[in-house]
Parts: C-alpha cells; structure tokens; sequence
C-alpha cells in the first residue's frame, strides 16, 4: 500500500483524473493523443474487445458514442487508485502471467448521460435522456522520458440495461430491481486527494477474507459460504441489466448466487484454475477489482432464459466494493453479458434485428 503523500499515486490519480474530464468532449481525440501511449491497448465490451491506440479509441469507441448522444456527459460515482502487485500461488487473486497487470491503476464507475438521439449498436434511438453504465480501470506507467501514460485500458458497458432503456429487452427482466444504479451511501466515492494507506489496507482485508468465504461453497447449500459473516445485513449489491440490484444477503442469494452457481455450479473449481484478476486495488473504505477473465465454469444449469449447452465460459467481469470499516456494505458488478452469451450459442446484438 501506498504511503499518504506517496507522489505516484497522486500523479497517477491526476493524469486519468484529467484525461476522463475530456472523454467524451470536442477535444476526446487530442485528449487521447496526449495522455495516452501510443500503443495503448484499450480493452471493451463485445463488440468493441480491443482497440489499439489513441486513434482507434477516439474513431471506433468514443465518436460512434457521442454521435448517438450529441450532449453525451460522465456522471462519476467512484474514482481511486492504487498500485496493484499479483499475489504468489496459493493467494486468492493469483493469476498466470499472461493475466497479471501489476503496476499503477486508477478505477471508476458510474453513468453516461445523454439525449439517445442516433442508434447506437443496433439499439434504436429514443430522442429522450438514457443513462449507460460503465466501468474503467487504467494502467498508468511512466515511459522512458519520465512522463506518465496510460498504457491499458478496461472498460465495461452495460449494454443490456441500455437497450432495455430502449424498449428492447434482449435478456428477460432482471430478477433483481432495474432502476439508475446509485453511487455511494456516503456520496464520498471521489477521492482525488490524499487518504490513510491503513484503512485501504483494511479494506483489501475485509474484500480477500468475503473470497475465502465463495470459495467455501459445498456445491450444495449457500449457507455454506457464510456470506452474513462479510456483509451489513443492509448491504446492497448492483448487478448489470439482467441480473439488476438487491439488498441483504438474502436478496443477494435469491436474485444472483442461486441462479449463477445453478448454471455455473463448478465456477472458481480447481479444473478451471488458474483463475485471477488484472487489477485489484483499495484506497480508503473502497476496493476495486476486474479481470479478463476473472470467472471460470462450466455452462451446465439455465441461465438468464438460455438452455444449458454444457460449454465451458469465461467472464469478463468488474467490481468495487465499500465497507463500514467492519463489514461490506456495496457492491456495484458488471459482466460483459453480451460476450458471456456468445459463449452460450446467443447474440444478444443480433436479438436487436429481431
């Protein structure tokens, strides 16, 4: 963990900061050429997968976007950062080499606020506000010059809950409750400032020891993890459009933990190890985690109103988490659904030509 005053993190913590304040804007092209490598890997939801560089980020990601909202604006719940070094085998979170990410990250969610006034991906404009979640997480290095670059980039979208927006549904209605996901409790999740290296210490702790608590799933009963143990029995968690949000653990368990380890009861086993994350870093009461994969199973029980196929999958997935300094108390999730489905024998960008 950092140090309070440590002049990385705030220098990492102020480039991305400035870069995300021109993305989108007029200017997201000379923003992108000047904060980024210029063989920077910008990874996204399917269909985007991956870009290469300044250009493509601005041509082929942003420029459709902000066609298809003109007043498109950044709506940021939470921003922080940290520096992220893999665990050795036997840790959760260990991943072989060609998933680590070790290095300076910076995090991010919230929400794309626009007037939908083009089709975007196939979903059909709707001349009114819209609102498309999103997730980022930046790698920031320092080139040979001694400037900082953001040289990788992960980015998820929530495009089912955008279409269904839209008045397409191309899952059936969530489980959970579909609603405009919220930002922290506290409205404390912006930390561009300094903060206490032990209490984002704490938080990695309290996080990893709620993993040891999934991995101790018995195949058969939910109680078996313990989650109550973990979490505020007020806790909320925010999954995409799909799966949507709940409260308490038994919320969790009904909406999301129930039908996901149904269809993927063997996710995490070790026949599908190595399992890890690209990124995992905490500031303050907050962690944040992505990889790409991060989620290994066995496509062998129905899901989201897909018939089992008994293919093996993998998720690209994000999370950040808060706690109270006791227990966790918020989760906001995203999966590329549309990749995932891919994977189960559906399109779910085709469904849109249906």
């Amino acid at each position: 963990m950092s140090s309070k005053s440590d002049p990385t993190l705030a220098q990492l913590k102020a480039d991305v900061w400035r870069l995300l304040q021109r993305l989108p804007g007029r200017d997201m092209a000379a923003a992108l050429r000047e904060q980024l490598a210029p063989d920077a890997a910008w990874f996204v939801s399917h269909p985007f997968n991956e870009l290469v560089g300044p250009a493509e980020v601005a041509d082929r990601f942003y420029a459709p976007l902000q066609a298809a909202f003109p007043d498109l604006e950044r709506r940021t719940d939470l921003f922080f950062g940290g520096e992220w070094i893999s665990p050795p085998p036997g840790v959760v979170g260990h991943a072989p080499p060609e998933l680590r990410g070790e290095g300076w990250w910076a995090t991010t969610t919230g929400h794309y606020l626009g007037t939908f006034k083009q089709p975007w991906l196939g979903i059909p404009a709707t001349g009114e506000p819209a609102a498309l979640r999103f997730g980022e997480f930046y790698r920031w290095q320092k080139g040979p010059d001694g400037v900082g670059r953001i040289t990788e980039a992960r980015v998820l979208l929530d495009i089912v809950d955008l279409a269904r927006q839209a008045g397409r549904r191309i899952l059936p209605p969530s489980s959970g409750l579909e609603w405009l996901v919220p930002g922290p409790a506290p409205h404390d999740g912006l930390l561009l400032g300094p903060t206490d290296p032990a209490q984002g210490a704490e938080s990695m702790r309290l996080t990893l020891e709620m993993f040891t608590g999934l991995w101790r799933f018995d195949g058969k009963n939910l109680d078996s993890m313990d989650m109550p143990r973990y979490w505020h029995p007020n806790m909320m968690w925010y999954g995409p459009g799909g799966i949507g949000s709940m409260r308490g653990v038994g919320g969790f368990q009904r909406h999301h933990q129930a039908p996901f380890l149904h269809a993927f009861p063997d996710r995490g086993s070790p026949h599908h190890l190595p399992r890890g994350h690209r990124s995992r870093v905490a500031e303050g009461p907050y962690v944040g985690s992505t990889g790409w994969p991060s989620v290994r199973g066995t496509f062998t029980g129905d899901y989201l109103g897909v018939k089992a196929t008994g293919k093996p999958i993998h998720m690209r997935v994000m999370d950040w988490w808060r706690n109270d300094g006791t227990l966790l108390t918020e989760n906001w999730v995203l999966i590329d659904l549309p990749h995932l489905m891919l994977q189960m024998d559906v399109d779910l960008l085709a469904r849109l030509r249906e």
